[in-house]
């Protein structure tokens, strides 16, 4: 079981309500989504383990069982070639759960006219194999789901 912890603040909204079908459709993966508060924020790594993909908007972490977390910081953020955001650690780094890894403002990506919404994404994991979905307002490093 690996219990995966909120990377930002705010509200567990689920999957479903992400304005991108690949991830409100969970074709990258199960898991849930954070609508975050409207503050500058640095969103940590969600398990221990490894970065093994980091861009500016988005990241990964593969835990020492080869389990994978993406977030995504936004939707559509990829358009905004790194602006905004400051990478705190790089690819490569072993990383423990709740540690920095991007600085990034939420309010400035709403203003610039996309979504602050955050998918925290369970990668290559089966269906049904997510469970105990946070619901509601959540902190950085509160469980946010079980994989199992």
């Amino acid at each position: 079981m690996t219990t995966v912890l909120a990377p930002i603040a705010g509200e567990a909204i689920g999957l479903a309500a992400v304005p991108d079908p690949v991830f409100s459709q969970a074709m990258v993966g199960p898991g849930t989504a954070i609508d975050p508060l409207r503050e500058p924020v640095e969103a940590v790594a969600p398990i221990d383990g490894t970065i093994v993909k980091l861009h500016p908007h988005a990241y990964v972490v593969v835990g020492d069982d080869g389990r994978g977390v993406l977030v995504h910081l936004g939707i559509d953020t990829v358009q905004l070639k790194g602006e905004g955001f400051r990478l705190l650690a790089a690819e490569g780094d072993r990383v423990g759960a709740g540690q920095p890894v991007v600085a990034w403002d939420p309010a400035a990506v709403e203003a610039g006219g996309r979504s602050p919404v955050c998918p925290v994404v369970a990668l290559d994991a089966v269906a049904g194999s997510v469970g105990g979905v946070a619901e509601g307002r959540v902190i950085a490093g509160d469980p946010l789901f079980e994989w199992s």
